[in-house]
Order: C-alpha cells, then structure tokens, then sequence
C-alpha cells in the first residue's frame, strides 16, 4: 500500500503548530550538543590544567631547563598532552556525556589519562633527551593520575546529572513489525529515551502516520519492511525528525559499502572481501605482541589461581572445551575451571548456579578464568579481537534458527569482540549476530584497539557479567 501525499488537508493553524514544535525539537537538540561540547572542553582544560601544575613543579624543582621558552618547553607539551588527551579520549568515547552511562564515561576517563600521563613521561624524556629524572618524573605522574582520576571523575558526575536535569528524555515513537524487546531495553534507560507510544506496522492508517510521527521528536524503527521503513525514513526527512533504525542483517551489510560515482546514478559498492594480507599481518602481531606481555603481566595471578582451583577440590586447574574458530575449524579452548568436577558443562550458567565453585564465582567475575585463552591466541586458534568462537553444539543450533549465523565465522574468533563489549552475556544469538557481523563488515585496525579499551571498560560494569535468566531463549 503506498502512502497518501503527505498532509494535503492540514490548516494553516496545524502547520505553525508543527514548524514551532519542530523549532523547538532543533532548539533543545543544539542546547544538547552545545552543553556537550562545554563539556569537553572544561574535561580538557582541567586534564591539561593540572598536567601543568605537575610538569611546572617538576621543572622548577629539577631545574629541568632554564628556558620554558626553548627546546621541550612547556607549552610544547602542553600542546602534546592536550592532542593525545582529546584524540584518545574522543575515540572510547570518554566525552559522550549524556550519551552513555556515566560509569562508562568516568572508566574511559581513567582509561585515557592513564595512557596520556605514561605516553607523556616518555614524550617529555624525549623531548628533554635526559633520562636521568625518569624516577623522579614517574612519581610526579602518578601522583597526578590518581589526582585526575577523582577531578575527572567528580567533575564527570556532575556533568551528566546536570545534563538529565536539563534535557528530558526524548519522546520517541515505536514503530513495529512483531515484538522483539527493544521496547523495553530502552525504557530501562528512561532518563535518555522514553517510548511514549507505539505502533503496529499492521494496525495503524498510513493516511494519519504523518500526524503520529510529527507529534513525537523522534522515530524508531522497529524491523518493519522495506517498502515501509523506506516511506517512513522519507517522511521523517521531511519533517526534520531524528530516527532510529534496528537493522536487519543485510542493512548491517549494506552499512560499509563505498560510494560509487563513474556514472550519473549513485551507486553502492559492497567489497564483501576477507581483511587485506597487511591487516592479517599486522593483527597477527598485535595478537603475538599483546599475549606474551599478557601472559608475562598476569602470570602471577594464573599461578595463584591455579593453585586455589587445585586446592579446593584438588580437580583439575584447566577445562578445556571444543569450539569452532575461522572457516567453521574446531579447536579446543583453554580456561580455568570454574565449575566442580563431571558438572553438565552445556546447560548454560546462571548467576547463583550451585555448580560454580567458591574460586569459580571469584574468577568468572573478575574474567581471570579466560586469562589462558593467550595460549590459544600464541597458537593461532583465536585473535585478541573477534567474534567470540562458540561450541559446536550452539552453532548447530542457532544456525538452524538463523541460517545466516554462518557468517561469524569469516573472522578468528576472539578473547573478546564487538558483542563482548556492546551486548550482554544473555543477548540473544540475533543480536550478537548483528554486532559480530557490523566489527566484520567494517574491520579496521583502530576498531581492534578501541574494542580492547572498551573491554577494559566493561570489567568494572556488573552487568556485562550477567549470566542467562530463566527466561532467556533463543529468539523465536
């Protein structure tokens, strides 16, 4: 059914109503970005602010140079700090206030000045060419990060409560073609996103979807056809209306196509290729690079955990499980065992499961039972990043449910991966599914680095670690 020319029989007095409510929308959308904006930029003044106050101290105590005017002067470094802190804190998204949690927002903050401080120690020693105040230096920065961490953080806290004072939720409108939950995952963030009404794609009168949609400041766009989502998404361009799309599997696809202009019709070019041998490479050596200093940094702790699993019920310290990797291959990953021995190891885990053993509960939570895993990467069985290699048994069964969960296998799996870091630990196979496949369809060095900041992010969020409820299935 194709939609009616769009508003013929409005008065004059309906369209001002619908320009000012517009206006308003806008108004309130730039006030967001604009108090975003302000925000970022009183994080980066008071990061810099007290690396000034740190680095001044240092020079004038050390008599580090005589001139702040001459070679590693300064400002220089101030400069320096300043780009890293932005350009790093921009890509984890330490800045995003209102736009997500804000335990994620203050853990990215710690994330970035840790790495800026370190890169500054040896940037300012690089600069100077004299390493003979180097410990000295690193007590400087310490103190100065754990400083930070509490400025930033404080500051951080602020500023997004301020943020949901100012701004309410956007009132969004839900259009649908079957149930499938997104309803109620957004209102569980309700101070961003609120759903105030909702609408079957089979019951509603398109004569009237113009009215519906111009009375809401935005769309979201719930699995509907494509003749439909296609109307729609024209209708909310129309009326300068923010949309939001949940993406079917060829859309995700479609998403990392190229722009095509040999002709005078707009052309989309999907590659659908496998990564570059130069990306191959050079993932293959961060994989190498990142285990063995893994390994190096965390073996303490793998021998204490080895030995606590070892004496509690003197069992084994390894479970070892067959799983499939890059082209449909099977091998077998290594993990600390959590669970007591001869326990069903296929029926899947929930958070009080009497199962998991006393050291089972401790390291499921803090991830060290995934710390052997770096062998299976040293081996080349799995990657640091990739979609995360699941048993035989549940590739069988999901790819019955969606034929296309195939396509995870186009990559290595991974110690941890898009869906690791985006989704949940009960997010359904579809789901998981959609991310795996949009880190494959747009793979990219710098998406590989920004995943592992990101999982260094979520080991402080509990509900990453949720385990499956008694209502989780598999999508129907």
């Amino acid at each position: 059914m194709d939609f009616p020319e769009v508003m013929e029989n409005n008065t004059y007095e309906e369209i001002i109503n619908s320009t000012e409510y517009t206006n308003t929308t806008k108004k309130s959308s730039g006030l967001k970005y604009t108090y975003r904006r302000m925000c970022t930029l009183v994080l980066i003044m008071l990061a810099t602010a007290s690396f000034f106050v740190a680095w001044y101290n240092f020079v004038q105590d050390n008599n580090y140079t005589g001139n702040l005017t001459g070679k590693g002067n300064l400002s220089m470094a101030m400069f320096i700090y300043i780009i890293l802190y932005y350009t790093i804190g921009r890509g984890i998204r330490a800045f995003n206030i209102g736009a997500e949690r804000l335990t994620n927002i203050m853990v990215a903050q710690v994330l970035t000045v840790f790495v800026v401080d370190a890169s500054e120690i040896f940037v300012s020693m690089a600069i100077q060419n004299n390493w003979r105040f180097f410990h000295r230096l690193f007590l400087v920065y310490l103190v100065l990060f754990f400083v930070q961490c509490f400025l930033l953080g404080f500051v951080s806290f602020v500023m997004v409560h301020v943020y949901f004072r100012l701004f309410p939720p956007i009132d969004i409108l839900e259009i649908y073609s079957r149930p499938n939950g997104v309803y109620e995952k957004l209102n569980r963030i309700s101070v961003k996103y609120k759903i105030t009404e909702k609408i079957n794609s089979k019951d509603f009168d398109f004569g009237e979807i113009k009215k519906k949609i111009d009375a809401h400041e935005a769309v979201l766009i719930n699995d509907l056809p494509s003749k439909q989502k296609n109307r729609i998404v024209k209708i909310c361009f129309d009326l300068d209306k923010r949309v939001y799309v949940v993406p079917k599997l060829s859309d995700i696809i479609i998403k990392s196509s190229e722009n095509i202009n040999l002709i005078d019709t707009p052309m989309f070019m999907c590659r659908n290729m496998e990564i570059t041998p130069i990306q191959r490479f050079i993932k293959r050596s961060m994989d190498l690079v990142f285990s063995v200093i893994a390994l190096t940094f965390f073996s303490p702790i793998m021998l204490l955990t080895a030995l606590a699993i070892h004496m509690e019920d003197k069992g084994p310290v390894f479970f070892m499980q067959e799983r499939v990797t890059e082209g449909g291959r099977h091998f077998r990953i290594i993990k600390f065992r959590s669970m007591k021995t001869g326990s069903d190891s296929i029926k899947p885990t929930t958070d009080d499961d009497d199962r998991i053993t006393k050291v089972g509960h401790i390291i499921r939570k803090l991830r060290i039972d995934e710390l052997p895993q770096f062998f299976n990467i040293i081996k080349g069985e799995m990657s640091i990043v990739g979609p995360r290699p699941e048993r035989y048994e549940h590739v069988e069964k999901y790819s019955k449910l969606i034929p296309e969960f195939k396509f995870r296998a186009k990559m290595k799996g991974g110690l941890t991966g898009y869906a690791q870091v985006y989704g949940r630990y009960n997010t359904s196979a579809l789901d998981k599914l959609k991310l795996d496949l949009f880190y494959i369809t747009n793979y990219s060095i710098i998406t590989d680095i920004q995943i592992i900041f990101e999982t260094v992010k979520i080991l402080f969020l509990k509900e990453s670690t949720e385990g499956f409820h008694n209502s989780g299935k598999l999508p129907e």
